[in-house]
């Protein structure tokens, strides 16, 4: 097991005292899956912006083409998992009409299972394409689409693969069902969450993954994610029955 400095040690000790409730109560409680919508919907909005204006941000076919971006205004819309501030971009014109969350609406419906999907592990352009459309719940153009899945994919893909940290003192792991539309029908699928506190005692989502179903085989392939993006060493897992007990892995420095 790694060695901790005097101040990592004091930290874990603090941490264990002072935590209380599991997995599902912390990702409700801190708003874990509030700020993956919220990456959702600026990303979104920021292809939805690229689509009216007609260029890229900072390009050069921009110059005096007669509108630009003009910063962004702050909004706060409701959800199944509570309030999301969210910050919406502007043209100078004030033509801008976003679709997604459209001028004025306060409330969303409906969107949390299809923004979950877009982060998680393995989908493809065209499956996001699909969550899109579905999302906006109306026939969009091409264009518009492409766009927006160009914005939320660079968005999803540096999310995926970021570096994380060497040592978590914690590491929570569950799974969840959520219902996705595929091919038509509408279906269950297993969300994989991976969660975990840091040295600094802060809570950090470390990935989501969609399969068909919980099992031993697809929790390693998370485990050995997890250790190729930098995880070495951890002290605590919690888990529940369903999750595989071979942890040695995370336990012990890898090397």
């Amino acid at each position: 097991m790694t060695n901790l400095t005097e101040k990592q040690q004091a930290l874990l000790d603090e941490l264990l005292k002072d935590f209380k409730g599991d997995a599902k109560d912390l990702l409700g409680q801190h708003g874990l899956i509030k700020q993956i919508t919220k990456r959702a919907l600026e990303s979104a909005l920021e292809g939805e912006m690229t689509d009216h204006l007609g260029y890229e941000p900072h390009a050069a076919g921009g110059k005096n083409s007669g509108n630009s971006r003009n910063g962004r205004s702050r909004k706060t819309v409701k959800t199944a998992d509570g309030d999301v501030n969210i910050e919406v971009p502007r043209d100078r014109n004030g033509s801008f009409e976003p679709q997604i969350v459209r001028k004025r609406q306060r409330r969303l419906e409906g969107l949390d299972d299809k923004i979950i999907a877009l982060y998680a592990r393995g989908l493809t352009t065209r499956e996001i394409q699909d969550e899109l459309t579905e999302m906006y719940g109306t026939e969009v153009s091409p264009t518009l689409i492409s766009n927006v899945t160009n914005s939320v994919l660079e968005d999803v893909q540096a999310w995926q693969a970021r570096p994380l940290d060497r040592v978590y003192p914690v590491l929570y792991f569950d799974c969840l069902f959520v219902k996705s539309r595929q091919d038509g029908p509408v279906r269950n699928k297993a969300v994989y969450l991976a969660l975990g506190i840091n040295l600094q005692g802060e809570k950090e989502l470390l990935g989501m993954w969609i399969a068909e179903t919980e099992g031993a085989k697809f929790w390693l392939s998370v485990f050995n994610e997890l250790k190729s993006r930098g995880v070495e060493a951890c002290f605590i897992v919690c888990v529940d029955g369903r999750s595989p007990s071979r942890l040695d892995g995370l336990y012990y420095p890898m090397g």
